[in-house]
């Protein structure tokens, strides 16, 4: 007995430090990875400053930045790699390659995720900035003022918090609202995260299907469309074309010094070159003002930035009619169609799963403490590993999709991330989005119905995932959003011509306000004269 107890414990230490093991590997790689993305994004002329200090608390700040973007990989990455497991466990459950995947591993993974998104959240990123804009307290010299300094801030803040969270938990339950439960700080972590998961569901609401929609415009921007769609030749003839002009614009202004345009525009209100305008900022007066209205100096720089913009234009142009017919003609279609294949499924699914909660067969995303959880003992579709690599599928396509619609959102804002050029306090804000908004990824797919893998941890006991009304309402929203953004998109250029031809018409049978009156006396003369009689007869009546 004591052997095999003996045995038995050296095997659960052995488990556990292949699993630390496992999860240092896979952390360190994602870190690795975000430190790359921050690195080339940051600004770098801190490394320039004189001051040693504000170098070390720039960098720590970056360092926190890069720890809370790989949390918010890892979190991206619970779904997938929870569903492969299972799946790979059933079919090779006697395989020695793959024993190391077990439930352990997985509900580590979900627990480490959590607790990392906390901190990042509540104690990382706040710290960061906080850390970044302090000044530090007077007397102390090097970095332990401004250490001290955020440390009081935090706490400051940290208890505003717990102080918040606690008066809305004594509102919506009035048993919680003893001294008791205020000074158990735990139970107040998953409250605050579930408001912050929250809000990434309800961005997820608004950016996921709008994401559908980008998407299409994004692989029509990468993938060359075929000949039908665009004449590549005619492109590059137009823009070999204009640049050669452009070149004999700037060549006569620069050996002339003539302050006009030479040879002049035939169409100089529609053309290209007259309305364009200067992106440098020389001069704000400036700003957007027509080339034919430049002068001197102003007037060849303004042709010189439209001759880059055409050169490169006609360099990318170039590059795709080197492209061979068959990516041209078939990768192209099937790119759209699978978007678009993907698209309807995940509409569909969403629908299907709003009847299933509406008539009462599936029950709602929030899992039970009692609820035991074990890997590789059935799949989670009935059509096998297909329909699980299905459910992975629409759940990665989801992701993309929402990515796409958040970027279109922040560059709406103004405040994309630029290389080698964005502050730390952009940066921090930026990972603190992609935080909350790659947390709120496996809930989105689990109210969905996307996948019928549970959310394990802390991620299933969410309490606002036991609402039947409020996930009704989402899954609702999300389908009608979804269905109106795709037939908008499609039907954009149908409704616009037809908006155009119907306009025409009526302009047809509309008399401007400015036309001269039409002369009945010309046309009738007893029409005038009965229509005089008939102005007597009210003036009358007036007085």
């Amino acid at each position: 007995m004591d052997d095999e107890e003996t045995d038995l414990r050296e095997q659960i230490f052995h488990n556990n430090v292949r699993e630390q093991i496992i999860f240092l590997i896979l952390f360190i790689l994602l870190y690795l990875f975000s430190f790359m993305v921050i690195e080339k994004f940051s600004r770098q002329d801190h490394e320039d400053c004189a001051d040693e200090d504000e170098v070390k608390v720039y960098r720590i700040s970056l360092w926190l930045c890069t720890f809370a973007l790989a949390v918010s990989l890892g979190s991206l990455l619970l779904l997938p790699v929870s569903i492969v497991s299972n799946e790979v466990l059933i079919l090779y459950p006697n395989s020695y390659y793959v024993k190391w995947l077990n439930s352990s591993l997985i509900q580590g993974l979900w627990n480490h995720v959590f607790l990392f998104s906390n901190l990042s959240l509540f104690v990382f990123l706040p710290f960061a900035y906080l850390f970044s804009e302090s000044s530090g307290f007077p007397g102390y010299r090097g970095l332990r003022g401004r250490v001290y300094e955020t440390f009081i801030v935090l706490a400051l803040l940290g208890v505003a918090m717990l102080g918040l969270a606690y008066v809305i938990s004594a509102w919506s339950e009035g048993d919680r609202s003893s001294i008791d439960a205020l000074l158990n700080l735990w139970t107040y972590l998953p409250f605050l995260y579930s408001c912050v998961s929250f809000v990434g569901v309800m961005m997820l609401l608004v950016f996921t299907p709008l994401g559908f929609v980008h998407l299409f415009g994004v692989v029509g921007g990468v993938l060359v469309k075929p000949q039908f769609l665009q004449d590549l030749d005619e492109v590059y003839y137009v823009c070999s074309v204009e640049e050669q002009t452009l070149k004999r614009r700037i060549n006569t202004n620069v050996a002339s010094g003539r302050s006009y345009i030479s040879p002049e525009p035939m169409y100089p209100d529609k053309g290209d070159v007259s309305s364009s305008s200067l992106d440098s900022p020389k001069k704000e007066a400036n700003y957007g003002t027509p080339l034919l209205q430049l002068q001197n100096g102003e007037l060849q720089s303004g042709l010189k930035e439209h001759l880059k913009k055409i050169t490169a234009k006609k360099k990318e142009v170039g590059g795709k009619r080197k492209t061979s017919p068959l990516q041209r003609n078939v990768v192209y279609p099937l790119a759209m169609l699978a978007l678009l294949a993907l698209t309807a499924i995940t509409v569909l699914v969403v629908i299907q799963n709003t009847l299933e909660l509406l008539i009462g067969v599936k029950a709602l995303p929030l899992s039970t403490r009692f609820q035991q959880f074990t890997l590789g003992i059935a799949s989670l579709s009935k059509l096998g590993w297909a329909g699980a690599t299905l459910q992975t599928l629409l759940i990665l396509y989801l992701y993309v999709a929402s990515v796409t619609g958040l970027s279109a959102g922040v560059r709406a804002l103004g405040v994309m991330p630029r290389a080698r050029r964005t502050p730390l306090p952009r940066i921090i804000a930026l990972c603190a989005v992609s935080l909350t908004h790659s947390t709120a990824q496996p809930l989105l797919a689990k109210i969905l119905g996307i996948t019928n893998f549970d959310l394990l941890g802390e991620f299933g006991r969410i309490e606002w995932l036991g609402n039947f009304k409020l996930v009704m309402f989402y899954n609702a929203v999300f389908a009608a959003i979804a269905t109106l953004c795709l037939v908008s998109k499609f039907t954009a250029s149908v409704r616009r011509e037809l908006y155009n031809r119907f306009k025409w018409v009526a302009d047809l049978f509309t008399i401007p306000e400015d036309s001269p009156s039409l002369d009945l006396s010309a046309i009738n003369p007893r029409a005038s004269a009965d229509l005089t009689m008939t102005e007597k007869i009210d003036q009358d009546k007036l007085q």
